[in-house]
């Protein structure tokens, strides 16, 4: 799987899905996925690989290609879990000022945005074509490999639900047994979408390969998956899930094989494949998998070529884009005094510590942390898209998931496992270790901070600690006020796009939207 997404492309097209086609997705191409699996029952590879990519490309020809009738450049999966994860919080901030974007990084004027109806499209662009794949797969009996691919596409669609389920908590339930349906399907509410997830990933969990290859899900990936469902089931569904999280987490740290990397930004650099701490990755490539929407946008997004050396960091452009706050770097206290390796990934040059202006390239710090430098063999080579892959599941968020079950009271969950995961983490860092005394829930969702920041979690950990929304916790222009100001609680959900609701008369808007 390293580095490869379609073999199949000249052949095979998966039909472009949107909230307007009504989930109608029988593909429009030239050989249907019978046809082709008749013809050829290896080219399962090639169209699992397919679904994957459905994560971290626009599209199957390119950049500036695109799977939805959304812009190629801005509406990849992986680019809005970043726009929606980490520049609605705290971390990072955008200044391009682009139509949406402003709305995000103020977390302000939310009841129409076009970011939000590419995360929409996106996921119901892969539910389908994952639809596509499990209904033959069902069926068939002499296609290779069948089962585990079978399982590779159902955590693949389920892992586009809890998007869903996170983000914007309803949608509709469009499964293989509904494929094809042209009536309007009807709304699902975030509990029946929580239930249907965490049936499918119990029931393929099990029989799921442990080592499945670099960059394919295995079922220590389901378990991650389930651990993200379970310790944000009281958001999502009003019950407290700890314990169970502790199951799975338990799996993937015991079990798992996996381990801390020496050096955090192994975790981080172009060659990051050879790191042991990654339990899922979205795939990126410099060449074969050219997109402006996976770390690419990262990457680039924090350089400029106006006060740093781009190849320093393996970068032929810098956007000028990103930076992150003092509600970030000012976690870590002095960070020209601090010893914590992670204070040391901030662009501190000809920047002012304070942001008081989001729109202005100099005010707060980019963050150095993603680069397209290979970690392991150092090379001078530049390119204008980044090969390093995104970490969206690793063992340390593992740790730090563990110990806020411990903290939480959580049945299985032992405290002074808790501290040893936690410092193992912060001892990477040539941080100071804790005590269990330190070890309390402002801590962790500060270590979260320091450890996890621009990896897609933020949001989601600062809802679940009850500090998104309100006025109790403020940051850099949230509720767009320099110093931070409350925002509404149903901030907490984004407003379902209106193309959705034209299209299907069975979906409500969010409240307050």
């Amino acid at each position: 799987m390293r580095k490869i997404f379609l073999t199949l492309i000249g052949l095979l097209t998966l039909t472009m899905v949107s909230c307007t086609d009504d989930l109608d997705t029988e593909p429009k191409v030239e050989l249907t996925l019978e046809q082709i699996l008749e013809d050829d029952p290896n080219a399962i590879e090639g169209i699992v690989s397919r679904l994957y990519a459905s994560f971290a490309l626009s599209g199957p020809n390119g950049p500036g290609s695109s799977d939805i009738s959304d812009d190629p450049g801005e509406s990849p999966f992986l680019r809005g879990i970043i726009n929606l994860q980490d520049f609605t919080a705290d971390g990072m901030k955008n200044r391009w000022g682009d139509d949406g974007l402003d709305q995000l990084t103020t977390t302000s004027d939310w009841d129409a945005n076009k970011f939000f109806r590419y995360l929409y499209n996106r996921a119901y662009y892969t539910i389908p074509q994952c639809n596509n794949l499990i209904s033959i797969l069902n069926t068939s009996t002499d296609i290779p490999d069948a089962a585990e691919a079978l399982s590779e596409a159902r955590f693949l669609r389920s892992l586009a639900y809890f998007y869903l389920i996170d983000t914007f908590g309803k949608g509709v339930l469009a499964t293989e047994e509904n494929l094809g349906q042209t009536d309007p399907l009807p709304e699902a509410t975030r509990r029946q979408l929580f239930d249907y997830v965490e049936s499918e990933l119990l029931e393929i969990q099990p029989t799921m390969a442990p080592n499945n290859g670099y960059g394919r899900a295995n079922k220590f990936t389901a378990s991650m998956l389930l651990a993200k469902l379970y310790m944000n089931a009281e958001v999502y569904i009003g019950e407290s899930r700890y314990d169970a999280a502790v199951t799975y987490l338990n799996q993937v740290i015991d079990e798992g094989g996996y381990r801390l990397a020496d050096n955090f930004l192994e975790n981080f650099s172009g060659d990051n494949d050879r790191s042991p701490e990654i339990i899922f990755p979205l795939l990126a490539d410099a060449v074969n998998s050219q997109s402006f929407g996976n770390t690419t946008y990262i990457v680039n997004g924090n350089l400029s070529s106006d006060t740093m050396t781009l190849s320093d960091f393996g970068a032929a452009e810098g956007w000028q884009g990103h930076r992150a706050t003092e509600a970030w770097y000012g976690l870590f206290g002095d960070l020209s005094t601090s010893t914590d390796t992670r204070a040391e990934l901030f662009w501190t040059d000809g920047h002012n510590y304070t942001m008081t202006d989001y729109k202005e390239w100099t005010d707060g710090y980019p963050s150095i942390k993603f680069r397209n430098t290979d970690f392991f063999n150092p090379t001078n080579l530049t390119t204008s898209f980044s090969s390093a892959d995104f970490p969206l599941y690793r063992l340390a968020d593992a740790n730090l998931m563990y110990a806020e079950c411990a903290i939480r009271g959580a049945a299985g969950a032992d405290l002074s496992k808790a501290r040893d995961l936690v410092n193992d983490v912060r001892e990477r860092a040539n941080a100071s270790t804790i005590t269990i005394s330190e070890l309390t829930l402002d801590f962790i969702i500060d270590e979260r901070a320091r450890e996890l920041n621009l990896e897609g979690h933020r949001r989601t950990d600062l809802i679940r600690f009850g500090r998104f929304t309100g006025g109790s916790y403020v940051w850099p222009w949230k509720g767009n006020v320099q110093n931070g100001a409350s925002i509404p609680e149903y901030y907490n959900l984004f407003p379902i796009p209106e193309q959705a609701i034209s299209a299907n008369p069975n979906l409500e808007q969010n409240t307050g939207y």
